[in-house]
């Protein structure tokens, strides 16, 4: 009987192997790769270039930067590459960095709070020179092991209890631009859609703004807020309900917190027979690709979550050159993107 094929994994190859091939010292080598090949005879760098060629070895980057003592290195903990505003923003970021001579490392929360604190050490270990936080919002200790390590920190989207540079929209902004359209439009029961706040900041900016609307407008619309945990449909079809039964003479319309959320809220309008933009309007934040499918069209706020990645890792790479200054706060408008959900007709 024949033996099986196996695989066999190539040895990494080293400094050691170069030195040997070239038949010089490490140190020689070391020489080489970092750029002071000048400082020997043109013989002897030419031999150990060409042992390099010959073996096809490859410094590590990582090595490399460690040993010029910087890595070049920025991490990023996001809270769910699942919602699309995370990944514009991750987007956003890597391009900035990218035209900085940085590269980003990745952490996805998935949004498990328990990782929180594994995402800031597992970046720590790779020795990144700061950090770009869009964390859950909620674990004040993830933020004290991240400033433990006295690397500077920019914070996206949420803020967190600390003199830090923060990124974001301007939610008192985009939540006014969103119920106004709806009251022109002819929606005057609003039900503001949201996951459990839960310290959550960015949410909780936008329920304030949201009841602050509400009060100022309180002759032309009437408004309520329901929590809705992330599976919890019936809660949330419930809600619905309650909106529809006690609107009276009224038209109903829900403002939802993200683009999760709008898309629950379009399954929930469907599951309950609701028409979007005719028994039921909606806006949503975040603009997504498939805003433009779901029914009529989800109108939206669209975040500028290009600029806002773009703008956190400028202003960490501003910080790690050696900008000094009190903490900064860059808030960013929202843009209405109108379609059918909140247009009856």
């Amino acid at each position: 009987m024949s033996t099986p094929p196996t695989s066999t994994t190539r040895p990494r190859l080293t400094i050691d192997d170069v030195a040997r091939e070239a038949g010089v010292s490490k140190a020689t080598v070391s020489r080489v790769l970092n750029g002071r090949g000048a400082l020997m005879s043109p013989e002897l760098a030419a031999r150990v270039r060409e042992a390099i060629d010959r073996l096809g070895y490859a410094p590590s980057p990582m090595a490399q930067a460690l040993k010029r003592g910087r890595s070049r290195l920025i991490g990023l903990v996001v809270a769910d590459v699942a919602n699309p505003f995370s990944v514009a923003v991750l987007q956003g970021a890597e391009k900035a960095c990218r035209e900085a001579g940085y590269m980003l490392m990745l952490f996805n929360l998935g949004g498990d709070e328990a990782r929180e604190r594994e995402a800031i050490a597992a970046l720590a270990s790779y020795q990144v020179e700061g950090f770009i936080l869009h964390t859950l919002g909620r674990d004040r200790q993830v933020l004290h092991d991240a400033l433990e390590r006295g690397k500077p920190i920019v914070l996206v989207d949420r803020a967190l209890d600390a003199p830090l540079d923060l990124v974001g929209l301007d939610n008192a902004q985009a939540v006014p631009l969103a119920l106004d359209h709806l009251l022109q439009q002819g929606w005057n029961d609003l039900l503001f859609v949201t996951e459990p706040m839960q310290g959550a900041s960015s949410r909780e900016e936008r329920h304030a703004a949201f009841n602050a609307f509400v009060q100022t407008h309180a002759g032309q619309c009437r408004g309520r807020t329901a929590e809705c945990a992330v599976h919890d449909d019936a809660a949330l079809d419930q809600a619905l309900r309650a909106l529809r039964a006690e609107a009276g003479t009224r038209r109903p319309a829900v403002l939802a917190v993200n683009a999760p959320v709008g898309l629950r809220v379009a399954a929930a309008a469907r599951r309950l027979g609701l028409t979007l933009g005719l028994e039921l309007g909606l806006v949503s934040f975040d603009e997504t690709d498939w805003a433009p499918l779901v029914g009529p069209g989800i109108t939206t706020l669209a975040q500028p979550t290009d600029e806002i990645g773009r703008q956190a890792a400028r202003c960490l790479v501003e910080r790690l050159e050696g900008q000094p200054g009190e903490p900064r706060r860059f808030r960013l408008p929202a843009r209405l993107v109108v379609r059918g959900s909140s247009q009856p007709g």
